[in-house]
Formats: C-alpha cells, sequence, structure tokens
C-alpha cells in the first residue's frame, strides 16, 4: 500500500510539474503575452477592437522577423542581391516598426517584445543554413511572408471599423511591401 501511494504521489507531481513547465512556456511568448493583454483591454471596455489588436500583434511580428532575417541575409547570404535585399528589409521594417511602436503607445495597444516561437524558430532553422541554399530558402520565404503582409496590411487599411491611427499606418506601410514584393519576385526568378 505505502508503494501504490508513493508512486501514485510521484504520478501527481510530475503531471503538476509537466503542467507548470507547459504554463510557463507559454507566459515565455511575447506574442501571446501581447495578446492576453490585448484581449483583456477588450473585454474591460477599453474600445479596442480585436481585429485592430490582432493586426498591430501580427504586424509587429512579423515586422520584426524581416529584421531578423534580413540581417541574416546580409551574413550568410551568398549573391549580392541578397545582401542588398535583406539590408532593404532592415532599414524599411526597422522604421516601420518604430512606427508602429509609437502607434500603439499612443492607441493602448500592447505588441510583443520579442519573436514569438514559431518566428524564431524559422531565425533559427536558416541560421544553420549558408551559401546558395540560404538564398534559395531566403528568397523562398520573402515571397510568402510578402504575399501575406500585404494581404494583411490591404484588409487593416480598407477596414471601417479600424482603429484610425493603425488604418492609416498600414495604408501608408502598403506600398512599401508592394515594392519588396516586387524587388523579392525579380529575385526569385533570377535565383532558380
Amino acid at each position: 500500500m505505502k508503494k501504490v501511494s508513493l508512486l501514485l504521489l510521484l504520478a501527481v507531481s510530475t503531471l503538476s510539474f509537466q503542467a507548470c513547465s507547459d504554463k510557463k512556456k507559454e507566459s515565455d511568448d511575447s506574442v501571446e503575452q501581447a495578446e492576453n493583454a490585448n484581449e483583456a483591454k477588450e473585454d474591460a471596455g477599453t474600445g479596442q477592437t480585436e481585429d485592430t489588436n490582432e493586426f498591430a500583434v501580427k504586424a509587429a511580428n512579423g515586422g520584426m522577423l524581416e529584421v531578423e532575417l534580413g540581417r541574416l541575409a546580409q551574413e550568410k547570404g551568398l549573391s549580392s542581391d541578397v545582401k542588398e535585399f535583406g539590408a532593404m528589409m532592415v532599414k524599411d521594417h526597422s522604421q516601420a516598426n518604430e512606427e508602429l511602436k509609437t502607434i500603439a503607445a499612443t492607441q493602448n495597444i500592447t505588441l510583443p517584445t520579442t519573436l514569438g516561437e514559431d518566428e524564431q524558430k524559422h531565425v533559427n532553422d536558416m541560421a544553420k543554413l549558408t551559401g546558395a541554399e540560404f538564398d534559395k530558402k531566403y528568397v523562398s520565404m520573402m515571397v510568402d511572408d510578402h504575399k501575406e503582409d500585404i494581404e494583411l496590411f490591404k484588409k487593416e487599411a480598407e477596414d471601417e471599423k479600424a482603429n484610425p491611427a493603425v488604418k492609416s499606418f498600414a495604408a501608408k506601410t502598403l506600398p512599401t511591401l508592394q515594392k519588396h514584393m516586387e524587388s523579392i519576385n525579380a529575385l526569385d526568378k533570377k535565383i532558380d
């Protein structure tokens, strides 16, 4: 009986520890923290809209990813075109990120302060690549990413219910994203 009780206690302890570490892991994700903080503001009736908050979090997280991958492209890219595109990503997305931070502060929107876990995994995976393999994967990621970004920013810029400051940011940033898309599509054709 004593053995069974001890085993049962050990099993419960293990499960409790597992649950605590899973919970800690979730709360370590800056994107989740921002989403939860914004959700609390929405629930408190602050006038926050879920769509605008969601856009701001995605835009901030995506912008940070573009900057980190752009830095890697400058460092690990084989092609001078890839290095130049990476430099453009760092410059343009750093500027947009700062503008979004300013808007978020004035509009009481919480943004992530670090990359989300999924995005950090992309950066870590890309950091392992070199040369032509890096270039091909980076260009492919940038094509896909900018398609999604353009769709996201266009939707926010056209949303009648969007926060006016955030809507204006999306509309102002959209042409830059479209310019990036043209550049990366041209680069994609060169690399294939």
